[in-house]
Parts: C-alpha cells; structure tokens; sequence
C-alpha cells in the first residue's frame, strides 16, 4: 500500500499526482511538529479557499495529508482554516503558523476589553489550545462587555501577558499535538468584523466540513491498512474468508459514499447562492454526522478483522487508531444530530 497515495473526491487522477510530492514530505516529518507547521505554511500558498470555487479541492490536500498521518491533518487544517477566516474578514494573509481558539470550558472565560484609546485588549483563559506554545498567532474568540456576545480577534501569541500551559496529557492519541488552557493578561487584539461574525459566516459551517475531511483522511487510511493486510494474507496462500470480505465491501460503501457526499456540499457550496437551497449548517451538520459514523463503523470492521496484533505491534496502525479515536470526538453525536434534526423539522431537507 503506497502511504502517499491522495484521496479522491472529485479531481481528476492527473491533479492528484500533484499531491504526491507533498505528501512525500508529509510522511517524512511524521511527528515533528514545527516542520510539519513549515509545510502547512507552505500549502496555505497555493491552496484553494472554500467556496472560492474549488471547495473539493481543499478537502482533498486535508484528507490526503490525513491519510498520511493523522496528526500531520490535525497540524495543517487549523493553520489553513485561520487563514481563510482572516481572508473572510479582509485580512492579508497572516505570517508564521496560526490556529484558531473557540472552544468555551466550565469555569474560564476569555473577555474583550477596550483600553482609553478604544484598542481591544484580551483578558482571561482559553482551554483546548492546540499548540498554542508553537504557534506565532490565532484567531481566538471571546466576549463582549455588556450583552453583545463573541467576537472573533487576530492575537499575536508571542506577546508577553500570553501564557500557554503544560497540559497532562494522558492520551495515546495525537500525543504530539497536546491541547491545553491558554492565559491573556491585557493582550492588544485585532477584531474581525463585529459581533456574532465569526459563528454567524459561512465559512464557520465550511470549516466544520473541512475537519470532517480530515476525518475521512483517517478512516480511508486505516481501510488502506486493512485492505493491505488482506492481500498480504493472499499472498502467502490465506484467502479472505467471507466476514473479512463483507467488512471490505461494507468500508468500500461507507468511504463512497462519504465521499460522494463531500464532493455534492462542496458543488453547492462552489455555487451557492445567498438564499437558496440547504443552508450551510446543515450541510454541516450533515457531512460531519456521515463522516464520523463512517469513521467509527471503518474502525469498529478493522480492528475487528486485524485483532490485537498491529494494535500492540504495529507502530504506524496503532498510532492512526489512537490519533483517529480522539480527533473523530469533535463530533457531538446524538447532540449534533438533534441540531440537524431540528433543521430538518423546519423544512431543511432534499428528500
């Protein structure tokens, strides 16, 4: 099984093979962060913006990149979604590795202040900040005085009241890339736009998509493993039985049509028009809610079929199961389909 082999969605085989020499790279750096923050910088050069009319193809650099390594997604897809949201905002694209911090936790909150001269200063904390102490900056969200809500700010992460903790984490999976609380003590920040703009955009409900990519990256990477287990098997005379067979046919629907699905939200939201057909958070809601069942069933198969060898023997399969495991629990399950459900009940739906 070739590790750099790019995911499909919609491109033709040609443009594919452009990927290969990144995800060349990709798989070099396995595990080395700031080279891995280097190559994100990079493909934030010539990557596509969502909904600028190439959609599907940024869904394959994160699914490939993915597929790789799942940390090497989980190290790229901030960086490129901090980028776009500053685009979305007017913004010139940022310099250094940037992520984005919006994630709210029991008992901590971060506040924007305004100073005598009416510049916005950030007080407080931030928890699940990927990174954070590697990175140069982040689009961070926090609230408003009074009753206005969130915004969403440009911070310098290298200014001095910004103090990033040590996490303890304990996970096996995306063991390079800890998430913990960040600091701000009267932190200047640049806001983007006003606010509710950050939640309230679509490219909000585009980025969401865009992990999902990712997670697909990750699933089709361990169908890969699985897949070439069993011709391994064949090749020394131990054909596939029939469970293992409809395992393989079960994942080859389950990636089809996951990736199907990408490849229409992305077209709809290529060519969507303000005020016509599915709004974007349910296609979101919809693409994240296939994609991590996908996710979860693909691993449930697998590791089934495999056994316990490559999971304690296996570094590289190990690792992908762990990395995936962790990364696929953005997703809120039952939580996140009862936001669809309701969309649904208000007429958002194609059927």
């Amino acid at each position: 099984m070739d590790e750099v082999q790019p995911l499909r969605i919609s491109s033709e085989p040609a443009q594919l093979q452009a990927l290969e020499p990144m995800l060349e790279a990709v798989s070099e750096l396995v595990g080395d962060v700031p080279a891995l923050l280097e190559v994100a910088k990079d493909i934030a050069q010539t990557v596509p913006h969502p909904g600028e009319g190439s959609t599907a193809k940024l869904w394959e650099v994160l699914a490939s990149v993915t597929a790789v390594d799942v940390a090497a997604g989980r190290v790229l897809e901030p960086h490129l979604d901090a980028v776009h949201i500053l685009s979305q905002a007017g913004h010139p694209e940022p310099e250094g590795a940037w992520g984005v911090f919006a994630a709210e936790g029991p008992g901590l909150r971060l506040e924007a202040t305004r100073d005598d001269a009416g510049n916005y200063l950030l007080n407080g904390s931030k928890p699940w900040c990927s990174l954070a102490s590697q990175l140069d900056g982040a689009v961070v969200t926090a609230h408003l005085p009074g009753d206005q809500g969130r915004a969403a700010f440009a911070v310098n992460l290298k200014d001095h009241g910004v103090t990033c903790e040590t996490p303890q984490w304990s996970s096996r999976g995306l063991r390079e890339i800890p998430s913990g609380t960040v600091h701000f003590h009267h932190v200047p920040a640049t806001i983007l736009q006003g606010p509710g703009w950050y939640h309230q955009r679509p490219g909000f409900a585009w980025g969401g998509i865009g992990v999902a990519a990712c997670w697909l990256g990750g699933a089709v990477a361990l169908a890969r493993d699985f897949g070439g287990s069993l011709s391994k098997a064949a090749d020394n005379g131990r054909d596939p039985d029939q469970v293992a067979l409809a395992h393989l046919g079960e994942i080859d629907r389950l990636i089809s049509s996951s990736t199907a699905l990408l490849a229409r939200i992305a077209e709809q939201i290529d060519g969507h028009q303000p005020g016509t057909g599915p709004s974007d958070w349910s296609m979101a809601q919809r693409a994240r809610g296939t994609v991590a069942a996908a996710v979860e069933r693909i691993q449930t198969l697998v590791t089934q079929d495999l056994g316990p060898g490559p999971l304690a023997f296996n570094e590289t399969y190990g690792k992908r199961m762990a990395d995936l495991a962790l990364y696929v629990r953005q997703h809120h399950a039952m939580r996140d389909d009862a936001q669809l459900g309701a969309l649904v009940f208000k007429g958002e739906r194609e059927w």
